[in-house]
């Protein structure tokens, strides 16, 4: 991974499902959707164990306060 400044990334939502069908979300700053799903793999014990629970990454908006 590498060390870029935040401002140069993205905010993405990465879904997946459990062994219950229930579906879960992560959030994460990424360059682009592949490092999220990367980021994902690394931070979640689901994820890792399980990479092809992830069902959808999406890219999301900033939010205005």
């Amino acid at each position: 991974m590498s060390s870029r400044p935040i401002t140069s990334c993205k905010r993405y939502a990465v879904s997946y499902r459990d062994l219950a069908n229930k579906r879960h979300e992560l959030g994460f700053y990424a360059i682009d959707a592949f490092e999220a799903r990367q980021l994902a793999i690394e931070f979640n014990k689901f994820v890792r164990e399980h990479p092809n629970s992830i069902d959808r990454i999406s890219l999301r908006n900033k939010v205005l306060a």
